[in-house]
């Protein structure tokens, strides 16, 4: 098991931008995959961005041309880059992982998760 810890959220207004980062702290092996998935009070968690154990990318099609998800493996981070934000992607986002990931964006492929941290996009 792992520990996910986010940072970077905030408050920006609508077409700005924020990058996400979590920290990653314990023992990985191969066929790790990990993800950002945000939520809204009283909605399903949903998946954004997966970043797969062989470097290959999976994005909503909410986000698609927006939002760039990376992992650093040197640092143990993965990032998310939010670009022309919108209102619509208010949620706490949280940070992911799991192991021989085949769904990439369902929430009950992955085994450890943060705490989140807010965005919150004002109009």
């Amino acid at each position: 098991q792992v520990q996910l810890v986010e940072s970077g959220g905030g408050s920006v207004q609508a077409g700005g931008s924020l990058t996400l980062s979590c920290a990653v702290s314990g023992h990985t092996n191969r066929g790790y995959s990990m993800a950002w998935f945000r939520q809204v009070e009283g909605k399903e968690r949903e998946g954004v961005a997966a970043v797969a154990s062989d470097g290959s990318t999976t994005y909503a099609d909410s986000v698609k041309g927006r939002f760039t998800i990376s992992k650093d493996n040197t640092q143990n981070s993965l990032y998310l880059r939010m670009n022309n934000l919108k209102p619509e992607d208010t949620a706490v986002y949280y940070c992911a992982a799991g192991y021989w990931v085949a769904s990439h964006l369902d929430t009950y492929e992955y085994t450890d998760w943060g705490r989140g941290t807010q965005v919150t996009v004002s109009s």
